[in-house]
């Protein structure tokens, strides 16, 4: 057995409470293991600990479990009566048996030995203050981000100067085409017509670049966006339309020309904001990048100098400019900038404060890595779910990969956190930061819709970037921030593709299995590179086939309801079809 493979530790997403009555128990294993089981029960059963007791719990197999690269990954949930447990493990390897506690790994006798304390796994106290909990409207949510100064132009009046003409080929990095908030409060009905249940907008706040992300002033609109007034008719408009809105909140930094940073560069030491950024050496030089070190920025960007968020006085002016935003807006979310470099003490903060405001308030981070630490109920509901898009991206980049591969990393991304994490997490598959899809798909229009089937049909909530629906293109930044291409899709150029993203909202919006987190691989279908899954809902199950082979793959349906959506599907008889290289095919099982 190999006991080197095996880890479980009471905490994390080993072990956690997904409700005041619920326990999640996960042990990770090697592929040596043929069983497990849980011996657990109360702490006191057999009374005091400590004392002369002689406990002995319920014996149960774990059956659920997902395949990972290198290991097995066990799972089941418990219903402790007194919200107390206290547990160990069996694991079975051919005939050898081990018994796994908190202190490592014995064997029957060992376990038995006369005299000898065990040190159970515990956890003492399922408080339902402890319990992380996820906004439930999130799941249901269909995103859609906007890069606003390339989605529309609504008031031209507001253009910048030297404001280009409006094209949808390439862009430069600093190109403005007048993109605002009007042109975004135009669009609602489109974006209603598609489907889309939440909008995600880059920064809308004062900043003198196209990006924003270089904030001037937290509580002003930006001229050439608007004003106050636009963004809360933006928002009130938009909830009108069933639409919620989530802001970007760029908290690691702010612009060079910030008042305060101004007062800095003017004052040096003296100013009363010293100690709100992150200075190393003074007087502060200008001219070049950050890379001496001299002060922080964001990456090493001069013009974007990082804030001191473990200072209390920087908490209590960010807290503030959240609740203006909520009070005067009433936004229903917010995605955090380089969210993994603002301090876990302001995030715990901002998680009191609006989740006192406003109970199922939305607080995503920006992060492209594993998250745990910055999800565990107190800081965020959730992160952008770049692990997903990587592990969607990779199985059509390394094409001698088998379909194994693809399980395992779907399987990585959803064991990573809590289930109730997994619900909300924020699945793209492009952004302002990355090449679009199409790119991504080598501008194979058919592997875009396989991967857009993909994300359309995880758990979590998926989003697309402005364009996805269109199949625009676009390179990497700034390439990846085109105008929009207004002209073709009112001349109904692009009608086709519009109506393939609204068969896929329209799917993961009707059919509850397409956001179950219930998932597995029956692998049913034997060519090595025909994707196969099946989500299990509370209603009904859909069967998801995805082909990458290069040529068609005859697939045999059993115990089917319907067709919900397909491309490149040829359906012979039935109960039999041939699906095409590159074709998708997703259907709802029968009740059995």
């Amino acid at each position: 057995m190999n006991l080197s493979a095996i880890y479980h530790r009471m905490s994390e997403q080993y072990c956690y409470c997904l409700d005041e009555n619920q326990l999640i128990i996960n042990i990770k294993t090697g592929y040596d293991i043929d069983k497990v089981y849980i011996i657990y029960g109360d702490p006191y059963g057999a009374g005091i600990m400590g004392g002369n007791e002689h406990w002995s719990g319920i014996k149960e197999e774990i059956y659920f479990k997902k395949k990972l690269k290198n290991h097995i990954w066990w799972t089941t949930t418990l219903r402790p009566e007194y919200k107390r447990c206290k547990y160990y493990f069996e694991l079975h390897s051919e005939n050898e048996c081990i018994y796994m506690f908190e202190d490592g790994f014995y064997t029957e006798d060992e376990m038995n030995q006369d005299g000898k304390t065990l040190s159970y796994f515990i956890m003492p106290w399922m408080n339902p203050a402890d319990v992380c909990r996820t906004p439930s409207w999130v799941n249901d949510t269909v995103w859609y981000q906007i890069f606003p100064e390339r989605f529309c132009n609504g008031d031209k009046s507001l253009d910048p100067e030297g404001v280009l003409e409006w094209q949808s080929g390439e862009v430069g990095m600093s190109d403005y085409y007048g993109g605002d908030l009007k042109g975004i409060r135009d669009k609602i009905p489109y974006l209603k017509d598609l489907g889309i249940t939440g909008v995600y907008l880059n920064p809308v706040f004062e900043a003198h670049s196209n990006h924003k992300y270089n904030t001037r002033d937290y509580k002003k609109v930006d001229p050439h966006f608007g004003t106050n007034n636009d963004l809360k008719l933006l928002v009130q408009e938009a909830h009108e339309a069933g639409i919620k809105v989530m802001l970007d909140a760029v908290f690691n930094h702010t612009g060079s020309d910030h008042p305060m940073w101004q007062d800095v560069m003017e004052k040096g030491k003296d100013s009363e904001y010293a100690n709100w950024y992150m200075i190393n050496k003074w007087p502060i030089e200008q001219g070049r990048d950050t890379r001496d070190g001299r002060f922080y920025s964001f990456a090493f960007a001069e013009y974007m100098p990082k804030l001191n968020t473990n200072n209390p006085q920087v908490q209590e002016y960010l807290l503030d400019i959240i609740r203006f935003w909520i009070e005067s807006f009433d936004i229903d979310g917010l995605r955090f900038d380089v969210g993994n470099e603002v301090s876990h003490s302001f995030l715990k903060a901002v998680r009191y404060m609006t989740s006192h405001m406003k109970q199922d308030f939305y607080l995503l981070g920006e992060i492209w890595h594993d998250s745990i630490s910055w999800l565990q109920g107190d800081e965020y509901d959730s992160v952008m779910n770049y692990p997903l898009s990587t592990a969607i991206a990779d199985f059509w980049i390394y094409k001698n990969r088998g379909r194994e591969t693809f399980e395992y990393d779907i399987n990585r991304c959803f064991t990573m956190y809590f289930s109730q994490v997994n619900d909300v997490l924020f699945n793209l598959l492009d952004s302002h930061d990355t090449n679009r899809l199409l790119d991504k798909a080598g501008h194979n229009i058919d592997v875009f819709y396989q991967q857009l089937a993909v994300l359309f049909t995880m758990p979590g909530s998926p989003c697309i970037y402005y364009g996805t629906e269109v199949a625009m293109e676009g390179s990497f930044d700034p390439d990846c921030r085109r105008c929009m291409p207004w002209d073709e899709i009112d001349s109904n150029q692009k009608d086709e593709e519009i109506s393939e993203m609204k068969k896929l909202i329209k799917m993961r919006k009707t059919l509850q299995s397409c956001k179950s987190r219930n998932f597995h691989f029956p692998n049913d279908v034997p060519n090595n590179r025909v994707i196969s899954y099946l989500k299990i809902g509370e209603k009904e199950s859909i069967q998801v086939y995805l082909n990458c082979e290069e040529e068609s793959v005859d697939i045999k349906l059993s115990n089917v309801s319907r067709i919900v959506y397909s491309r490149k599907w040829n359906q012979e008889r039935e109960g039999i079809g041939s699906l095409e290289a590159n074709g998708i095919l997703i259907v709802e099982k029968k009740e059995l």
